[in-house]
C-alpha cells in the first residue's frame, strides 16, 4: 500500500492479517478437524504450555473469553458477598462487571496520566472489606506494578492483572501476566493476539490457584463423572487454541511494529495533540494509541472526512454508566478519568499499517491544526 496516494486508513483491518496467514490457518483448521478432538485435548494443552512460557509463568489456562478469565480468578480466590475489589473507572465495562458477577463490590480509583490506575491514590480506597485489586494495563501499557504489589503485600491483597489489551508487554523486563497473583487476557479478534471468535487466557504461578481454576472452567469436574465443586463452562476450544498458537510465534514482531508506529505518531504529532510517552521501565504492546485534544469531537469529525478511522476508548467512565448507579458514585468523583473521556481519541495502530498510511494519519491530524 506504499504505492500511490493514500486516501483512507481504516481503524481496524483484520482481513489483512488473515490473508497473510491464510495458508497456515487452513492447515491448522484441517489438523484440528482430522483430530476429532474439538473440546480440550492436545491442541489446547500445547497452546497453554507455549503461553505460559511466553508470559514467564508456571501455568496458563485457556478459557472462553477475557471476561471469564477475570471472573474465574475472582471465584478461585473465594471473592464473594461483602468483599470489595478495587479497579479503575476508565476501562471497558468487563473490568467491573466481573466483580459484580462474583457478588462483590467494585471500588474505583482515578486514572493517572498514562490512563492506568493511579497507585498514589490506592491506599485511601482500601478498607477492611478489600480482598483484591484489578489494575488494568490499558492501551497495552503496563500499570505501575511495583507500587501496586508493594501496597497489596502490605495489606494482604490479591493482585489480578487485567491484561486484556497488553499481551507481550513488559514491565521492568518481565512480561505482564507474571506480575501479580494471576492475570486475565482476552483473545478477542481485536486484541494483539486475536483469534477468530471469543477466547481468553489465565496465567498464574500459584499451583493451588491453578488447580482450582482448572476445575472451575470445566464444570467443576475431576473427571468425566465426578464433580468436585460447582463450576462453570468456560473452555477455549482447540481450534481457537491452534490459531492462537500460530499467532503467538509472531506476537513479539507484531508488537515491535506497533511500538514503531507509536514512535512515528509521537514524533509527527507531539506539537499537535497530547501523545503518550513511555516510561523507562515499560515496553508497551500498544493495543491502542490514544491522543488527547480539547476539541476531540471536531478532530474526530475532521479525520472521518479525511477517511481516517478513529474510536473513543471509552466515552463514558464505568462509574457514570446506568448499571453503576447503585454504587453511589457521581460526576466529578474521578476528575482525571472524566476529563480523559472527553478528550481522548484512538488512532489506527496495527502491524499491517503501511508507512504511507501512517504518514497520511499524521498529515491528516496536522491539517486540523492549520
Amino acid at each position: 500500500m506504499d504505492r500511490g496516494r493514500v486516501t483512507q486508513v481504516p481503524f481496524v483491518s483484520l482481513d489483512r492479517q488473515y490473508l497473510d496467514l491464510r495458508d497456515e490457518l487452513h492447515e491448522a483448521f484441517d489438523r484440528v478437524g482430522r483430530s476429532g478432538m474439538y473440546i480440550m485435548g492436545q491442541e489446547l494443552e500445547r497452546f497453554e504450555s507455549e503461553a505460559a512460557e511466553f508470559c514467564g509463568t508456571r501455568y496458563a489456562l485457556g478459557v472462553a473469553n477475557g471476561s471469564d478469565a477475570l471472573f474465574l480468578i475472582l471465584k478461585a480466590l473465594g471473592v464473594g458477598a461483602g468483599d470489595e475489589v478495587i479497579t479503575c473507572p476508565n476501562s471497558f465495562i468487563a473490568s467491573a462487571w466481573v466483580i459484580v458477577a462474583a457478588n462483590a463490590k467494585p471500588v474505583f480509583v482515578d486514572a493517572a496520566d498514562d490512563y492506568n490506575i493511579d497507585p498514589d491514590l490506592l491506599e485511601r480506597a482500601i478498607t477492611p472489606r478489600t480482598r483484591a485489586m484489578i489494575p488494568v494495563h490499558l492501551t497495552g501499557r503496563p500499570a505501575r506494578m511495583d507500587q501496586i504489589n508493594a501496597l497489596a503485600e502490605r495489606h494482604g491483597l490479591a493482585v489480578i492483572e487485567d491484561a486484556a489489551q497488553a499481551i507481550g508487554a513488559r514491565y521492568g523486563g518481565r512480561r505482564v501476566g507474571s506480575l501479580g497473583t494471576a492475570a486475565g487476557f482476552s483473545l478477542h479478534p481485536l486484541k494483539n493476539l486475536g483469534v477468530y471468535g471469543d477466547g481468553g487466557l489465565v496465567t498464574t504461578n500459584d499451583p493451588a490457584l491453578y488447580e482450582r481454576l482448572s476445575l472451575l472452567r470445566n464444570h467443576g469436574l475431576r473427571n468425566r463423572d465426578e464433580c468436585t465443586v460447582w463450576g462453570y463452562n468456560s473452555r477455549l476450544d482447540p481450534l481457537q487454541a491452534a490459531f492462537a498458537s500460530l499467532k503467538l510465534k509472531r506476537l513479539d514482531r507484531w508488537n515491535a511494529r506497533c511500538r514503531d508506529i507509536a514512535r512515528r505518531y509521537r514524533r509527527g504529532l507531539e506539537d499537535v495533540v497530547a501523545v503518550p510517552r513511555d516510561r523507562p521501565e515499560e515496553e508497551p504492546a500498544y493495543h491502542n494509541f490514544i491522543v488527547r485534544h480539547a476539541k476531540r469531537d471536531q478532530l474526530m469529525a475532521h479525520l472521518t472526512q479525511r477517511g481516517v478511522g478513529t474510536r473513543v476508548h471509552y466515552p463514558i467512565p464505568i462509574h457514570l454508566q446506568d448499571c453503576a448507579r447503585n454504587l453511589g458514585y457521581k460526576q466529578g468523583d474521578f476528575p482525571r478519568a472524566e476529563l480523559q473521556a472527553r478528550t481522548i481519541l484512538s488512532l489506527p495502530i496495527y502491524p499491517e499499517l503501511s508507512d504511507a498510511e501512517i504518514d497520511y494519519v499524521i498529515e491528516s491530524l496536522c491539517s486540523f491544526a492549520i
